[in-house]
């Protein structure tokens, strides 16, 4: 195992981490097992937020099992839980390598042994191409791929490239909605750029994002994709004509389209016969109760989710992984409960959490409120509508699903593991800086 690997797997958790029950005594993060912590039970300070590993795991092997079969590779974006632990697990499942949004989670990934990246968004100016050739010659062992929808980032990549002493790799990045090349002159221009350097850039492909141009019309979305993967390809076809014997990538696919940028994408790269397709999705290993909920629904509407040729159902198939826990203050309204944790501890950028049960001294509480709800978070509370006769008592611990798992995780810097039993089996420690 990688040094930084070790060193953090005796990183002490104690009671300055959140889930830690206050006064007790430091252990390693290896070690975190044997305190048999059950969140439901209540002997976790609450909130915490946790990963049901059976869960994970299975979304492991679906992800996996469908890249397979398509002769598609994963680069799984590490900005979603920024685990080094994660990565690595998701490495020794036989992921391509790794996605990071920006230098700093590049540093942690490259520090925690990872040695293929995809640095999936533009770099900035020329005070951000020397941060990157410092960091390049640092890893002399590393490839990192890089994006450029400009000759300004173009230039940038080039001193960064001069600085390390080796050649950088370039994918041009083809965008709408967000950053990317939007017309031919802009490729043109980033080629142009690129060539001007020949010692130092290197043609590595092409990249796209097709969520940013998702709409909430889904006839909408899927043309705009389309439009957009076909500016890919014509871009693609491009980049080969100046690198004709050159393996290249091709990138794109978060965790909600993944399957029509798949499909997209097969007959370009069944005809170059020298490129692989690297998808980037990084939700979907954790899923959610929400906003990738409904994307894996319109996905079965569509018949996207096929492994070995045969239509699966992937809003059955991924499941939710993540929980948040939380414990009730105070019953101060017939219809309201008033739960221990808010907008510092969960997202509600797409959903706000859905409470999923109910339970006292470690059991179910009978008869649980399916329609109970989620109002709005304070920064600590979250308003909990309830029916006026609901049972629920200050001291009842709920399970919440979450919504968003990006936006989530980032608020943690420890999240736990749980075996089927519920109880925490591992600790994952965060690095969002």
């Amino acid at each position: 195992m990688n040094p930084f690997l070790e060193t953090l797997l005796d990183t002490p958790l104690d009671d300055t981490y959140r889930g830690v029950p206050p006064g007790d005594d430091a252990i390693p993060l290896r070690a975190v097992a044997t305190r048999r912590w059950q969140p439901r039970s209540g002997n976790m300070a609450l909130p915490v937020l946790t990963l049901d590993e059976a869960a994970f795991a299975h979304n492991v092997d679906q992800i996996f099992g469908y890249a397979r079969s398509h002769g598609a590779a994963l680069a799984p974006h590490a900005k979603t839980p920024m685990s080094p632990q994660i990565v690595q697990r998701l490495l020794d499942a036989g992921a391509w390598g790794a996605t990071v949004a920006n230098l700093q989670q590049a540093a942690v990934l490259l520090r925690a042994g990872v040695r293929r990246l995809m640095l999936g968004n533009e770099i900035g100016g020329p005070a951000s191409g020397a941060r990157l050739g410092k960091l390049l010659a640092a890893y002399p062992d590393a490839r990192m791929l890089m994006f450029a929808d400009s000759p300004e980032t173009v230039r940038s990549l080039a001193a960064a490239a001069e600085q390390a002493g080796r050649p950088a790799e370039v994918l041009v990045e083809i965008g709408g909605g967000r950053a990317g090349a939007r017309d031919d002159a802009a490729v043109a221009a980033i080629l142009d750029a690129i060539g001007a350097h020949p010692a130092r850039l290197a043609l590595a492909g092409v990249a796209t994002y097709e969520g940013a141009v998702a709409t909430s019309d889904a006839a909408v979305t899927a043309k705009n994709i389309a439009a957009l993967m076909e500016r890919a390809a014509k871009a693609f076809r491009q980049v080969r004509a100046l690198a004709p014997d050159t393996p290249l990538v091709f990138t794109a696919g978060g965790s909600a389209f993944f399957d029509q940028v798949t499909q997209a994408a097969k007959p370009l790269l069944e005809q170059d016969g020298n490129a692989q397709l690297v998808l980037r999705s990084g939700a979907i290993f954790f899923h959610d109760h929400g906003t990738y909920q409904r994307a894996l629904k319109a996905m079965d509407a569509r018949a996207g989710f096929t492994v070995d040729g045969q239509a699966r159902h992937a809003a059955t198939d991924f499941q939710p992984a993540l929980r948040l826990w939380g414990e009730v203050l105070s019953r101060p309204e017939p219809g309201l409960a008033i739960c221990g944790f808010g907008m510092r501890d969960v997202s509600y950028d797409q959903d706000l959490p859905m409470p999923l049960a109910a339970f006292r001294d470690g059991a179910p509480l009978p008869g649980w409120d399916p329609q109970a709800r989620v109002t709005r978070l304070n920064d600590q509370h979250a308003f909990l509508a309830i029916a006026p006769d609901s049972a629920l008592a200050p001291g009842d611990v709920i399970e919440f699903g979450i919504s968003h798992p990006c936006t989530c995780l980032d608020r943690w810097r420890v999240f736990f593991g749980l075996d089927a039993e519920g109880r925490v089996q591992s600790a994952y420690r965060t690095f969002f800086g």
